[in-house]
């Protein structure tokens, strides 16, 4: 199994998002720090905001950031919306499927359940799980410097228990 580019994009963007919560970062920053173009990142991020995950605000004073808590950001959700649309195998797509097997094939059952057991357990994921506490994220997002006393990433050996 192999997630779309774009799932893969709007999680980085998510979690860069969440170390930075409740600050407006601007898409520039967002498409450096997960090495993408910012066309890619501009579809991403206006398919998370109209799901309502962000909010974002064009301009010179716009940017992005969470419109929910980390805590209720599901990751499973987040897979849904960008991976509902591309099927799996050719033969999940009944208007293009060509498989000649598809009346006798067991092994599309086994994919559907296959499937359905990972979004079950993308389910259970946060996206404060992905971040809380994550100090080497935060580290690569270049925020550590930035970390007031009293946060979980600051102090001797902090990172080591990441």
């Amino acid at each position: 199994m192999r997630l779309t580019t774009r799932t893969n994009l709007a999680i980085r963007a998510l979690m860069y998002c969440a170390v930075h919560e409740g600050e407006t970062v601007r898409s520039a920053e967002i498409a450096r720090a997960c090495n993408s173009s910012a066309n890619h990142l501009a579809q991403v991020i206006n398919a998370l905001h109209a799901q309502g995950f962000v909010n974002a605000t064009r301009g010179r004073l716009g940017g992005v950031r969470l419109a929910r808590r980390p805590r209720s950001i599901n990751i499973g959700a987040v897979f849904r919306l960008f991976e509902a649309d591309v099927p799996f195998t050719e033969c999940f797509a009944p208007e293009t499927n060509t498989c000649p097997l598809i009346t006798a094939c067991r092994l599309r059952s086994a994919i559907r359940r296959a499937l359905e057991a990972f979004y079950h357990e993308m389910d259970l994921v946060t996206l404060e799980d992905l971040v809380k506490g994550n100090c080497m994220l935060e580290e690569i997002f270049r925020v550590a410097d930035r970390l007031g006393e009293g946060s979980a990433c600051s102090g001797p050996g902090a990172a080591a228990s990441a």
